[in-house]
């Protein structure tokens, strides 16, 4: 599946990170990779909210190491979450 071709995001796996500081959303991320690719979901959701955007840089410097991920982007019209292709 392409990620371009994604429409509707309520249909898969979703992690949010709201509340959580950087340490433990660096450990919800990677965790929440590797259940998934057990899982064999291939595309999953990461809420990282708005604010002053810290979540998400940590969330797409994650992503960015993580040997599981295939590729990752913004949500049009949503810029709190990121949608992720994982390898399964």
């Amino acid at each position: 599946m392409n990620l371009n071709d994604v429409l509707f995001i309520e249909s898969f796996p979703k992690l949010d990170l709201h509340g959580y500081d950087r340490d433990t959303a660096e450990v919800l991320i990677n965790d929440f990779i590797r259940d998934n690719v057990k899982l064999k979901k291939e595309i999953v959701v990461i809420v990282h909210g708005i604010g002053l955007g810290i979540l998400r840089k940590k969330t797409i410097e994650v992503l960015g190491n993580n040997s599981n991920v295939l590729e990752y982007k913004g949500i049009i019209g949503n810029s709190g979450c990121v949608i992720v292709k994982l390898k399964i």
